[in-house]
């Protein structure tokens, strides 16, 4: 019993800990913006390594489980691009933009972290903003890292009755953080 107890602690210490990352996004620069979002370019890291193990922090660049288990690259790739699609009708200002947006990390919850304690979806991408028109570099590449809370145990199974699924959550928060990242 104390052993189980206490391998329970190391758990949410553990999950707690990688929780605590400060903001580690990079300022944006000081100037006016005002973008109209033409598309995003969505590219990874080289060597980005992906996870299906189900344990509560796989060792992985990528951990997502909120669409069936494929291809986790594009699966994201389709969350960004939503994301950006659903900017272009809010961001129609003066200058036309391209964002390249390339993944670094995409670390969501495993089936085992979602059905108990639940923990954050870690993102961390670089961003570039250039001319749509010329492709001359607006904003040079910085690196933004975007955290949201992931519920665990019954909190996360209300929400997926209630539509708030994972895949839901994330394009939602996706949505705002490019968003907040452009205006």
């Amino acid at each position: 019993m104390i052993k189980r107890i206490f391998g329970i602690l190391v758990v949410v210490a553990t999950m707690a800990a990688c929780s605590m990352t400060g903001s580690g996004t990079e300022p944006r620069l000081a100037m006016d913006r005002s973008y109209d979002l033409r598309g995003l370019n969505f590219s990874t890291k080289d060597g980005i390594t992906v996870s299906e193990e189900n344990r509560y922090y796989p060792t992985a660049d990528i951990v997502w489980r909120g669409d069936e288990p494929g291809p986790r690259v594009q699966q994201i790739e389709a969350m960004f691009q939503t994301a950006a699609q659903r900017n272009e009708s809010v961001l129609r200002g003066q200058r036309p933009i391209v964002v390249d947006v390339q993944l670094q990390r995409f670390h969501g919850v495993t089936e085992q972290t979602r059905a108990t304690i639940g923990g954050v979806y870690n993102i961390i991408f670089l961003m570039t903003v250039r001319d749509a028109r010329t492709g001359e570099v607006i904003e040079p590449a910085r690196r933004i890292e975007a955290d949201l809370r992931a519920p665990g145990g019954r909190q996360a199974i209300e929400m997926d009755r209630n539509g708030r699924t994972q895949k839901v959550e994330v394009t939602d928060f996706l949505t705002a953080t490019l968003r907040n990242q452009l205006l």
